[in-house]
């Protein structure tokens, strides 16, 4: 058996509630399939759902574990001056790497489209000031993100459109922007040809792999939680979808992920 490459997980909620009873041995079986680095998202709803991602990111690990934190589309009607308040002092703790998740949500439209907008311009806006780049989530609203990152000067910090779902004609105006695209386990289901298709056409050195642990788990796994070790999984069946070596898809998505959020070299 070959030894293991590095992979980082550019995105998982590693400090939900799902992962309390057996946290530690999800980080070894993460050593065990190559992860070397992992970005655990705090955004899973109001700003208050933070608070887990950052202190997680403080405690020794055997692997390098670095925080974002944001306010979910999903909870934008949540997005009041003190949340925001809230949000840039979070922003600012050690272990912190980048702001969000960030974005818009048209399929489900749990926070009304205007407060979506709104909290998503003004999270730019707070990455811009502090310098830090973006963690954002888009769905079914490809189109108006990438205008409102364009408007409010995203360019100046980038960051990465996380668990992208678009088509390949979607790609571009992210591109054009400085972000990188990461790719979940979606890569693997049946009906995803048009996401495939996409994945092909990111440049290799704007492409990262991600999680989204412990939603959305990669076949064999669908149905039941997902976790980092998983991410090799995503990492091969991009790396097939490319016609690419998986050594090479394995370190450039790593590298590309230690770079845009400062994460030390695995």
């Amino acid at each position: 058996m070959s030894e293991p490459l590095s992979l980082v997980d550019s995105h998982c909620h590693l400090a939900e509630p799902d992962f309390d009873a057996d946290r530690d041995a999800v980080l070894q079986r993460a050593v065990a399939a190559g992860v070397t680095g992992l970005v655990c998202v705090g955004a899973t709803g109001a700003v208050e759902s933070n608070f887990p991602a950052v202190a997680l990111a403080g405690r020794p690990a055997p692997v390098s574990i670095v925080a974002t934190v944001g306010i979910h589309p999903h909870d934008a009607s949540t997005a009041d001056d003190a949340a925001f308040e809230t949000l840039a002092r979070l922003a600012t703790t050690p272990g912190v790497v980048a702001v969000g998740e960030t974005g818009l949500d048209f399929h489900y439209d749990r926070s009304p489209r205007p407060a979506q907008r709104t909290a998503f311009a003004r999270t730019v806006a707070l990455a811009r000031a502090i310098r830090r780049p973006l963690v954002v989530h888009v769905r079914e609203a490809h189109a108006e993100a990438a205008a409102i990152l364009r408007a409010e000067g995203a360019a100046a910090v980038g960051g990465v459109i996380h668990c992208f779902t678009g088509e390949r004609d979607d790609v571009g105006p992210y591109l054009d922007l400085g972000f990188s695209i990461s790719v979940a386990g979606i890569v693997t289901f049946k009906n995803a040809d048009a996401l495939r298709d996409a994945v092909r056409a990111v440049p290799l050195d704007r492409l990262l792999v991600e999680t989204d642990a412990p939603y959305l788990a990669p076949v064999p796994h669908r149905g039941r939680r997902n976790e980092p070790a998983h991410v090799r999984l995503v990492a091969e069946m991009v790396a097939t979808v490319r016609g690419e070596p998986f050594a090479v898809v394995a370190g450039a998505t790593a590298a590309n992920a230690r770079r845009l959020f400062s994460l030390p070299a695995g």
